[in-house]
């Protein structure tokens, strides 16, 4: 019986071994900083090179004729950065538009990651506002 149970013990814990060694190397891969630009920017030097997520919005966005090349500025409380990204974008990427980047700090240029831009356009999905205390406003002027 002593066996058995020493048979067991043994495999239990070198299955939870093995499972603690691949959830944490699976979560230190995925793990990066979320920063907002005036965070990053004001603390340049220590984020150099270090895989980032940033949250900002966009302005300025240039794609270079005939290529999936983009460059552009993440901006946010007066400071800014900016970034190039080669790939395809979200269809909601436009200025003014809310954007988290996953990428690196190299010099005073974020290189997004492939992949790594998620964009949102929050007007394209808050309510219109009512007129007249209550019925939206394109039922209350009359518009079907």
């Amino acid at each position: 019986m002593q066996g058995k149970a020493l048979k067991i013990g043994l495999t239990t814990a070198v299955l939870g071994t093995a499972f603690a060694a691949l959830l944490w190397t699976t979560m230190a891969d995925g793990a990066a900083y979320y920063l907002h630009v005036d965070e990053v920017m004001s603390q340049q030097e220590e984020m150099y090179g270090k895989r980032l997520q940033v949250h900002g919005f966009a302005h300025d966005i240039r794609v270079r004729p005939k290529s999936m090349e983009y460059r552009f500025e993440i901006r946010n409380k007066g400071y800014s950065v900016n970034a190039e990204y080669t790939g395809i974008v979200p269809d909601t990427f436009q200025n003014e538009s809310e954007v988290v980047v996953t990428g690196r700090l190299d010099g005073d240029t974020f290189r997004v990651e492939p992949d790594g831009i998620m964009a949102k356009c929050p007007s394209k999905y808050e309510a219109k506002p009512a007129v007249g205390g209550g019925a939206p406003a394109e039922l209350a002027s009359g518009v079907d």
